[in-house]
């Protein structure tokens, strides 16, 4: 079926507000054998009548986010009653659980508020019970008179458009005989080369299998490879996959970096520690964003400044002016003492250059050296350089770090 979904929302296209409607509705809906053919972002306002009449007669099922709300500027529903022709009524009993939720909080509903129990004729109310707009089911050709599509009118805020669309939409959506192929999609997260690198690998072989859906996702530091066709199709692309990229594949689902490496180290019983410099502290912020790292993260340290390093992990002060604070010796030594103090397992360390100044010749803006400490083999130090900005610095040294971590885990 052909899907369409309209955001509405001038706080959408002014960037204040991140859209995860898309991703949640995306998500939902593949599930069931259902693709988004088209996604359509427009303002608060007239904007929103438009939009919405020019699906008709181009989709089968049109799901509508916000504009159900008090203000003047929410005409998602007027504009639906006007396009299917279709009488508001108040519905008391929309009003009375709106009145009901004002009063818990001793606030008098206004006549803007009241709005919200105003109904278009023949539409099937989709209960909010984390506000007071309710969502609207309008099925397809509601009005003999007006070929429509299935529309589905959704509140705006994630936190009541979630709940209501897994208890009150996709109930209905079984009921639409979709018969549609629900196919399979399998993502393969890879660390440690370029998307180029891994497309070059992997492409023209996966191309060549029929009924495969191919695409590939690049962040810093990471490639996700993303397949969608049926099983035995996916089984086929997996071998090619699993050949050619080997341990370069840190995931096969959603799983991010840190998760796979706490996961291990849970699993295992050991503990890491983190000294950084150019990383600031992402290293460890990366970790304990994992429920459960408190299981297996002992400590950081952000030694940013010379002196924090010979203070808290112990670098000697003429070891610093004869080899820098930028050095693979400098590095080993910060993972050891990071690993020392704390009695971890492991310990994974970052000095480095972030820019945009403070460059050489012989180590330019970019390049920053990782260690890693462990108990189970001697302390190893890489060099890397990676010369972008301060904020991509960071992201692809913490991953190189982890990805250091993971390798001597495998």
């Amino acid at each position: 079926m052909r899907t369409i979904v309209i955001n509405t929302g001038t706080e959408l296209l002014l960037g204040e507000v991140l859209n995860t409607h898309l991703t949640f509705l995306a998500r939902e809906l593949f599930a069931i054998g259902l693709r988004i053919d088209r996604q359509i972002t427009v303002p608060d306002g007239p904007a929103i009548r438009s939009t919405l009449a020019e699906t008709f007669g181009h989709a089968d099922l049109v799901f509508v986010t916000g504009g159900l709300g008090p203000t003047t500027d929410d005409i998602t529903r007027d504009a639906a009653a006007e396009l299917l022709r279709l009488e508001l009524r108040h519905d008391p009993d929309v009003m009375a659980i709106i009145t009901s939720r004002f009063s818990k909080f001793r606030v008098a509903v206004n006549q803007r508020v009241a709005r919200q129990a105003d109904i278009p004729e023949g539409a099937q109310v989709l209960p909010n019970k984390n506000g007071t707009a309710p969502g609207l089911y309008l099925h397809a050709n509601l009005n003999p008179k007006v070929s429509s599509p299935h529309l589905f009118l959704l509140p705006g805020p994630p936190r009541e458009l979630q709940p209501m669309f897994k208890e009150f939409v996709l109930p209905i959506l079984s009921t639409l005989r979709l018969n549609e192929p629900v196919s399979e999609r399998r993502t393969y997260r890879v660390t440690g080369m370029g998307e180029s690198t891994v497309e070059n690998l992997i492409g023209e072989k996966l191309l060549a299998i029929s009924g495969l859906e191919l695409g590939y996702c690049a962040r810093p530091g990471e490639v996700d490879v993303r397949l969608i066709g049926a099983g035995a199709v996916l089984d086929q692309a997996e071998t090619i996959i699993a050949a050619a990229l080997g341990h370069y594949i840190f995931s096969r689902g959603d799983e991010n970096l840190e998760e796979v490496i706490v996961k291990i180290l849970t699993t295992r019983n050991e503990t890491i520690a983190t000294a950084e410099s150019c990383t600031g502290g992402l290293l460890a912020h990366r970790i304990t964003n994992i429920p459960g790292a408190s299981a297996v993260f002992r400590a950081g340290y952000v030694a940013y400044a010379n002196d924090s390093k010979i203070t808290f992990l112990g670098v000697g002060a003429r070891f610093l002016r004869e080899n820098g604070a930028v050095s693979d010796a400098t590095a080993h030594a910060m993972a050891d003492g990071a690993r020392e103090r704390t009695n971890a397992t492991y310990a994974l360390a970052t000095t480095g250059i972030a820019g945009p100044g403070g460059g050489t010749g012989a180590k330019p803006v970019g390049t920053v050296y990782i260690a890693l400490a462990s108990e189970h083999a001697d302390t190893l130090a890489r060099q890397f350089c990676f010369p972008v900005d301060r904020e991509t610095f960071k992201q692809l040294a913490s991953q190189a770090a982890l990805n250091l971590l993971r390798e001597q885990l495998l």
